[in-house]
């Protein structure tokens, strides 16, 4: 099984800088996408920080490094604990900035992240920064956004209409560089072949929807860059009042 991946981040029609980022590190079969928070350069530093210190640890682990620095969770596998950890390293990297420089207070990050081994995928997120696979046509999505809109419509006090317009929907409940303390969650997905995995900041999900992204990703025609532009390119023609990041991947048997 072979995953091919690309890339690309816009900073959207609407904000004048761009505080995403992502890393693709196709050795290790490492893929994150990270959206900034906290205004000026703030929220760049945060999700250029957050990237950094996934892809630091997970190369450490790699090579053998034994100093774990969470508990172990026997009900994941290896290379998920690895993605989980690395998260929370993130998470405590941009705490120690923020408490070691006062001008950086109120910065953050969400955090998507998958990370390859055997077939399977272990895909970690934090905040509003979704992962999507994509199987014979069919969108799944497979994380849950930790947004306080999306907590109302789990309760069942708000319908997917009524999120998608909601004045609060950019809410998140979980960042890095939040509480001091972070929950990571984590799924472990089998890959087939012909399966599609994308990565994305909420630039691109508060201008498409599900079904939108269903389209352009139902395309047979063309590389991923294609793709991935193609999502960029309909994400800033809604409005792109957002900086949008995607990472797509394709399995291939």
């Amino acid at each position: 099984m072979r995953v091919s991946a690309c890339g690309l981040t816009d900073a959207g029609r609407v904000r004048s800088h761009n505080e995403d980022c992502f890393e693709i590190d196709r050795e290790r079969e490492l893929y994150v996408v990270a959206d900034g928070m906290g205004g000026h350069s703030h929220g760049e530093v945060a999700s250029q920080m957050a990237v950094e210190a996934i892809r630091d640890f997970v190369r450490r682990a790699e090579q053998g490094d034994d100093t774990w620095p969470f508990t172990y969770d026997a009900r994941l596998l290896r290379h998920s604990n690895v993605l989980k950890a690395a998260v929370r390293l993130a998470h405590d990297q941009v705490l120690t900035a923020i408490r070691q420089d006062g001008t950086l207070h109120g910065m953050g990050t969400t955090v998507v992240g998958c990370l390859v081994h055997d077939g399977m995928a272990a895909v970690a997120h934090v905040g509003d920064s979704r992962a999507y696979r994509m199987r014979d046509g069919s969108l799944e999505l497979l994380t849950q956004d930790h947004t306080w809109v999306n907590e109302q419509v789990v309760a069942g006090f708000l319908s997917e209409e009524q999120a998608r317009d909601h004045p609060l929907k950019n809410v998140v409940t979980r960042a890095l560089g939040g509480e001091s303390e972070v929950a990571v969650d984590v799924t472990e997905v089998e890959m087939e072949s012909g399966d599609r995995l994308l990565l994305c900041s909420d630039g691109l999900t508060t201008m498409l929807d599900d079904r939108d992204i269903e389209r352009c990703l139902q395309k047979q025609a063309g590389d991923l860059e294609c793709l991935c532009r193609d999502l960029v390119a309909e994400a800033n023609a809604r409005g792109g009042h957002d900086n949008v990041t995607v990472v797509l991947l394709q399995v291939e048997g």
